[in-house]
């Protein structure tokens, strides 16, 4: 199947820069550029397509917003957003990963992880640029709380106690299931038990619960 993208970034080189990677990917159709996140969120929600990219720094509607309308928790349909950004710690990219992006990824990421990163968004996963996952999570953690994290409606097993940490560390699900020494489909089932019992949508509002809960060793 192919993954239809929209890209929004107020920059021509940056939209036709991605444009350009993501078109030369086998199973990947930028369907739509837009400029400003109002765009992005008007033409999304026309086309409903399978993954958005939007740049967090954006006129008329920042990437935050846009991901607010697309992807948040009060959205009925949402969508898959993923966030890019510049800086390596920039400070709305909380606020976007809070408002429901499935992951962000720097601009120079490269061609490879770009499309791991419209993969793993369509497909429900999440990807967090691996070079930036741990300090970045750990100085938003630093950051003045917005009040206290969940609570599990369940206590953790100790098997997921060890999932949350690999997952907070960056670790794809094959990386987890080697570091762990378990089955890919195990992996994927510990997930899923995270999820329900925090309430996360995905292992990126995990790895945040993990810093915010000072499960993470600094």
């Amino acid at each position: 199947m192919t993954l239809r993208v929209l890209i929004a970034d107020d920059q021509e080189l940056v939209r036709t820069g991605l444009r350009m990677i993501l078109d030369a990917q086998d199973g990947i159709d930028v369907i739509a550029e837009v400029t400003n996140g109002r765009e992005a969120v008007d033409v999304a929600q026309r086309l409903r397509p399978d993954v958005c990219l939007l740049d967090i720094r954006m006129p008329v509607l920042d990437g935050i917003e846009a991901t607010r309308l697309l992807a948040g928790p009060d959205v009925d349909a949402p969508l898959a957003v993923v966030v890019i950004t510049t800086f390596d710690l920039d400070e709305y990219v909380h606020g976007a990963l809070k408002a429901g992006a499935r992951g962000f990824l720097l601009k120079d990421a490269g061609p490879e992880l770009l499309a791991q990163a419209v993969h793993a968004a369509a497909n429900g996963d999440a990807l967090i640029a691996p070079s930036v996952t741990a300090r970045l999570l750990a100085s938003f953690a630093d950051a003045a709380p917005s009040g206290p994290p969940a609570q599990p409606v369940d206590a953790l097993t100790e098997r997921e106690e060890q999932v949350v940490l690999t997952v907070a560390r960056g670790r794809t699900n094959v990386e987890i299931a080697d570091e762990l020494h378990i089955s890919l489909s195990t992996v994927k089932t510990h997930l899923a038990s995270l999820m329900s019992k925090l309430g996360a949508r995905n292992r990126v509002e995990i790895a945040m619960w993990a810093y915010e809960t000072n499960r993470v060793p600094r």
